[in-house]
């Protein structure tokens, strides 16, 4: 009753593939429910920001409209500033 070698590890190497497809069948399973529930998290944060949008747009055009204004007064105030060394330059040369 010995046991040949080579009877034996081909025995040997189908139990171990076999097992290793059964680990792999099992892994993918899990691989694809993670995915599924990834996708679910994806599609939610999705709607929220598309609710959120909408505030963002309007801060966005209000910090636009607040930004034109502020670049007004700064003009208006240098070349103001502008006008007044202008004209004593115009006055000491004149003298």
């Amino acid at each position: 009753m010995t046991i040949d070698l080579s009877s034996f590890l081909p025995v040997v190497l189908y139990i171990c593939l076999i097992v290793l497809v059964i680990v792999f069948i099992v892994l993918g399973i899990r691989l694809i429910k993670v995915l599924d529930k990834a996708d679910e998290v994806l599609d939610e944060v999705n709607k929220k920001m598309e609710s959120v949008n909408g505030v963002f747009n309007i801060i966005d055009k209000t910090s636009g409209f607040a930004n034109n204004i502020s670049d007004r007064i700064i003009d208006g105030i240098a070349n103001l500033i502008g006008l007044i060394f202008k004209k004593k330059k115009g006055k000491d040369e004149d003298e």
